[in-house]
């Protein structure tokens, strides 16, 4: 039962504690725990109250949850949410009243699924294809609707001409937009100007900006025109520019002159000629133009085409459209093609599990050099919602009145930026009730702060998702209509299975996570490395004969058909004879006081022997770092959270952790260092 002396404590006034408690409680009484939360959170709790009050109210209403049903939900489905998802329709067409069994459905009739979403989303061909899929050649190499022809590009114009495309926010708070039509015409332009400057279908075309509306037009123009667009993220230096140029044999670039986040102007151009790259057409930054161009480089002004017209270049459904690559942060990055079916994938995912609607607003910060960029746009556009894009960092309260004066609706976040939302506080007190569902990807998430991002809301469901470069989009997810529990997965995608193996290849509920194809969006070849050795060899068989596909990632599966991510296989650690994940050691590091963020790697010693645990933190200003402490601290909640087994060896306070230009710790990088005796004791 709910204390009233607890609520005070917490941080609610004598009146409003005695009035949440008396709700709550009576809610108890009459319902069972997810009907109770149900009510409690659209009624009773408001974003205004403390979080410390949202936290212990949900951990009261499920303290007697039963756990063999699933993981404690914080979002609950209403019978008005189902009926009025994008799921729902296709449901009931195929006669399938419970979720589990569509998704199996989706998997056993896969031709079936894919024909169902390529008919809802409307997707446009000049010629039909002849079936949804040939697998003559196994599902390794699945050719995706044979004969057709098409320009994905097609397909995402065909809202509404006067529904907004893009709104665009900058940090002054001012918003812009421009409407379907006027997305249009600018990306024909960019189409015509490259025919005008002597590109020719086929020719890589590399973009190097942060995510703008330019870069939007861009992206499409290139692709519309035929050319293949080669993906580079804004925050990459001159040398990581030039070997994505090189891999790609690129013949042109798009970049600005610079762009300011934080207030800092960054230079752009510059580190685009120290990359030695091909002709350029240079963008001008928020102050202009700063640095003096090349010979031959164009400006935006002149290369823009003058006609709005123009006729895109009709493709075979596997041409690649676009280039992106892995991290690369200790070799040479693997460059994954992505093709006309790719863009589909993106958007089937966008239109089921993160539940785009027409007229939706998805913000989603981001940029193109990370597979999320391009999903964006498709995931938006072909799905006819509006693409929400902020001319800033994502971090602080700017951002959040962006989402909040734009009407968001669906928000994309990376778990980390959450993390420092919360830390600051800075999203709280505003409205974000427009907001229908949160989506967070690219590295494991933290529960807690997941309930936090949902209480800023009032209450929306957080769609996890993960996948990869290569896969067009997410493996593993969940939906609007399945009950959902912060850092878990309720499903996998629509139209893939997975399969969870043990270190003897046996099927188990925690291991590596393989993917049982086929399912569009899966690449089939790399340009720099072998696909079938990085993705199909020496995987283990399954029981029933399915080929298995690698993808590196260490799964749980937990009860009610729910799943929790536990980080990479190559994150996976030897400790004493006994395996563990570093997103399973820096779980239970989580709630350390003055301990923000760790990273755990296991790192051997310069004798030889079994490798010794070394937890990389990042501590709030002015909390105790001396390491012995720290070292005492996280080994008790090891011991206590997982296993005593487990000995610290050694806890390095850093001011950051490393990331990728997606944001991924880079784990391999701090062992590195380590090894390298950098932060050795």
């Amino acid at each position: 039962m709910i204390k009233t002396q607890r609520l005070e404590q917490l941080g609610l006034s004598a009146d409003d504690a005695a009035s949440v408690a008396q709700r709550v409680n009576d809610c108890l009484w009459k319902h069972p725990p997810g009907e109770c939360w149900q009510h409690v959170s659209d009624s009773v709790l408001r974003p205004e109250h403390p979080f410390d009050v949202h936290r212990y109210v949900h951990e009261t209403v499920f303290a007697d949850w039963d756990e063999t049903r699933g993981p404690r939900p914080a979002w609950v489905p209403t019978r008005a949410h189902i009926e009025g998802s994008n799921l729902h329709p296709l449901m009931k067409q195929i006669g399938h009243d419970d979720y589990a069994s569509f998704h199996r459905w989706s998997v056993d009739h896969h031709e079936a699924f894919w024909d169902s979403a390529i008919g809802k989303l409307d997707i446009r061909f000049r010629r039909p294809p002849q079936k949804i899929v040939d697998l003559a050649q196994g599902v390794q190499k699945p050719d995706w609707l044979p004969a057709a022809r098409l320009n994905v590009v097609e397909s995402c114009f065909q809202a509404d001409p006067d529904a907004p495309a893009i709104v665009c926010g900058l940090s002054s708070g001012a918003l812009t937009s421009q409407t379907y039509e006027e997305l249009r015409r600018l990306t024909n332009r960019v189409s015509n100007g490259l025919r005008q400057c002597g590109f020719a279908p086929g020719d890589a075309i590399a973009v190097d900006m942060p995510m703008t509306p330019e870069s939007v037009v861009i992206y499409l123009g290139i692709i519309q025109a035929g050319c293949v667009v080669v993906s580079i993220a804004d925050s990459f230096a001159a040398p990581q520019i030039r070997t994505r140029l090189a891999i790609a044999d690129t013949r042109g670039i798009f970049t600005t002159d610079h762009m300011v986040r934080g207030g800092k102007r960054l230079p752009m151009y510059k580190k685009v000629v120290e990359a030695d790259a091909p002709r350029a057409i240079v963008l001008p930054g928020p102050e202009g133009m700063t640095v003096e161009r090349r010979p031959g480089d164009a400006t935006w002004e002149d290369f823009l085409g003058n006609s709005d017209d123009f006729d895109p270049h009709i493709a075979a459904p596997g041409d690649d459209i676009n280039v992106l690559f892995s991290s690369g942060t200790t070799a040479e990055p693997k460059a994954i093609p992505w093709h006309h079916t790719t863009a589909i994938k993106a958007a089937v995912d966008g239109h089921f599990h993160q539940d785009i609607q027409a007229a939706n607003v998805v913000a989603w910060p981001t940029n193109l050099g990370w597979m999320m960029g391009p999903w964006l746009i498709f995931a938006s556009l072909i799905n006819r919602a509006t693409i929400a894009l902020f001319q800033d960092a994502p971090t602080g309260r700017s951002f959040g009145s962006f989402v909040q004066d734009a009407k968001v609706t669906m928000l994309g976040v990376v778990p980390s930026i959450v993390r420092l939302w919360r830390q600051s506080r800075c999203m709280e007190g505003l409205d974000w009730h427009a907001i229908r569902a949160f989506s967070s990807t690219g590295e494991c998430s933290n529960a807690d702060d997941m309930l936090y991002l949902m209480h800023l809301a009032g209450y929306r469901p957080v769609v996890e998702y993960c996948g990869g470069t290569e896969i067009g989009g997410g493996y593993i997810t969940g939906t609007l209509i399945q009950p959902s529990a912060p850092s878990t997965f309720s499903t996998p995608a629509l139209g893939i299975d997975v399969q969870i193996l043990d270190a003897d290849g046996v099927a188990a509920d925690v291991g590596e996570l393989f993917l049982v194809g086929p399912s569009m969006g899966l690449s089939t070849r790399l340009l720099n490395r072998d696909h079938a050795e990085v993705y199909f060899d020496s995987t283990p068989a399954c029981s029933d004969g399915r080929v298995l596909r690698r993808h590196g990632d260490h799964f749980q599966r937990l009860a009610g058909g729910y799943y929790r991510a536990q980080g990479r296989v190559d994150d996976t650690m030897n400790l004493g004879g006994i395996k563990a994940s570093s997103a399973q050691i820096e779980r239970a590091l989580e709630g350390i006081d003055g301990v923000t963020e760790t990273a755990a790697v296991a790192c051997p010693p310069p004798e030889g022997g079994p490798d010794r645990l070394v937890i990389y933190a990042v501590c709030d200003a002015g909390a105790p770092n001396d390491s012995g402490t720290l070292i005492g601290s996280m080994q008790k909640a090891i011991s206590a959270h997982l296993n005593p087994l487990f000995k610290v060896h050694d806890v390095v306070v850093v001011d950051a952790l490393p990331r990728t230009a997606s944001q991924k710790v880079m784990r391999r990088h701090l062992r590195a260092q380590y090894e390298g005796g950098d932060d050795r004791k």
